[in-house]
């Protein structure tokens, strides 16, 4: 795949796949001879819509571009699975989906991933040709450079080739493991792409060499190769790191949260969807549990605890009393196994995790979500964002009832340190990984873990 196979490819997951599945459904309608009428008309746009954002969020060009034609294949099919589930839940919840001949969906849901695949045969004939490989240099051999050469060199579905690097700096001065030969200093580059016909460069140079870049610049203009600069951010740890515009102006998100945006309103949506459906569920249960703590210890029925929660602003958070004491001031001692201040009823509340029912109640509020980081008490905030490098990080997002890391192993008490660096370690690859799909994972985790009783006391 060549650089200006890259709009092509933008082209395909912004506006071709809808498109592809647009027409699947209206020609999928007319082979069976069903009416496409002004509710199907309705179904195309959503599933335009629906699909877009699911597929951008998949990104199945991710693995394309690296040549990983499997798990090209398995995206293409997730993203499909993802949309049509969502439009399963909008069709349901409209009644729209009553008004449907079944055939037609049937067979729109069943082909439509098939052709979408068949859909990229072209492309790939296109790319693979060798007489479109492109012949790139890298200014700077620093390791933004070597970083770039490597992924270069590892997808060969982006047909271009590393020809070499050129930098001003000694030999005792560059990076260790570099794979290319050095060609030159920067005032030779000019030269070197007008005899061996250069198609791209990339210059991997920090903001501080702006007067060389600026004089390179002016000395490729007598070149016809495509220029691109490498900006040196991505050695730091970037979170949602993009390309965006503030009053026109183009600037790079370093470290943002995933929930901006359409994300935003899926997330909030699916949040404010399945807290509806549970709390209709469990009402009765929660009714017995109160019913349960009430005659069983004195104290309230539901416990309230200041925590921090989006930006780290304070919050109530709300749980079933499982204990005989309400902690929430400048220290909080976390629950240990066969700790003395969990009542009978309480002990049996925090095995099932149902002392966090009324956190649902917090959900529909806005001011938790079903899935995020796990809120902590503010005292326990206070003490580890001292100790633990980007601890507050987890706070670019709502705090969940249960998250990434209760699913993997770090469910309940932290009692060392190592304990609760492996926690927020989790918290920060949510994250940075953050999608639907995601999030209906550590839900049917969250399950299983549940009934398993791990790690709860």
């Amino acid at each position: 795949m060549t650089v200006n196979d890259i709009p092509l490819i933008s082209l395909f997951q912004r506006v071709l796949d809808p498109m592809i599945i647009m027409g699947m459904l209206y020609l999928v309608s007319a082979l069976l001879g069903a009416t496409f009428n002004g509710d199907a008309l309705v179904l195309m746009v959503l599933a335009f819509f629906v699909s877009s954002a699911v597929y951008e969020h998949v990104d199945p060009y991710r693995a394309w571009r690296g040549g990983r034609m499997g798990a090209f294949a398995r995206d293409i099919v997730v993203g499909w699975a993802g949309t049509v589930a969502l439009l399963c839940v909008l069709g349901a919840a409209s009644g729209l989906s009553k008004r449907f001949d079944e055939r037609v969906i049937l067979c729109w849901f069943v082909l439509t991933p098939v052709v979408l695949l068949l859909s990229r045969l072209p492309m790939s004939g296109r790319s693979s040709r060798a007489s479109e490989m492109r012949s790139v240099v890298v200014i700077g051999a620093n390791d933004v450079g070597l970083k770039f050469a490597k992924v270069v060199d590892s997808n060969p579905n982006l047909c271009m080739s590393v020809t070499g690097f050129f930098d001003d700096r000694t030999e005792d001065r560059r990076p260790a493991g570099m794979q290319h030969p050095m060609l030159g200093r920067m005032a030779d580059v000019a030269e070197y792409v007008r005899q061996h016909n250069i198609k791209m460069i990339v210059i991997s140079q920090p903001l501080s060499a702006q007067p060389r870049i600026r004089k390179l610049l002016d000395e490729l203009q007598d070149t016809t190769a495509s220029v691109y600069f490498l900006p040196d951010i991505y050695v730091f740890d970037l979170m949602q790191a993009r390309f965006d515009t503030v009053g026109g102006m183009p600037v790079i998100a370093i470290c943002e949260s995933p929930f901006t945006g359409l994300n935003s309103m899926v997330k909030r949506t699916s949040d404010i969807v399945l807290a509806l459906i549970i709390q209709v569920l469990l009402l009765p249960i929660m009714l017995v549990i109160a019913i349960a703590i009430m005659s069983t210890s004195p104290g309230p029925v539901i416990f309230r605890q200041r925590r921090y929660g989006l930006y780290g602003e304070e919050i109530i958070v709300y749980k079933f009393r499982s204990m005989t004491v309400a902690e929430d001031g400048a220290k909080v001692v976390q629950a240990t196994k066969n700790d003395s201040r969990i009542t009978r009823v309480g002990a049996f509340l925090r095995k099932t995790s149902l002392d966090e029912l009324p956190q649902f109640i917090n959900v529909l509020q806005g001011r938790m979500s079903i899935v995020g980081p796990r809120p902590h008490a503010v005292a326990h905030n206070e003490q580890y964002r001292k100790l633990i490098k980007g601890y507050m990080l987890r706070h670019k997002v709502k705090p969940g009832i249960t998250g990434w890391a209760q699913v993997n192993g770090l469910r309940g008490e932290t009692e060392t340190l190592d304990k609760m660096e492996a926690r927020i370690n989790y918290d920060l690859d949510y994250l940075r990984r953050w999608s639907l799909l995601l999030d209906v994972w550590i839900i049917l985790r969250t399950v299983q873990v549940v009934l398993k009783r791990e790690n709860a006391h």
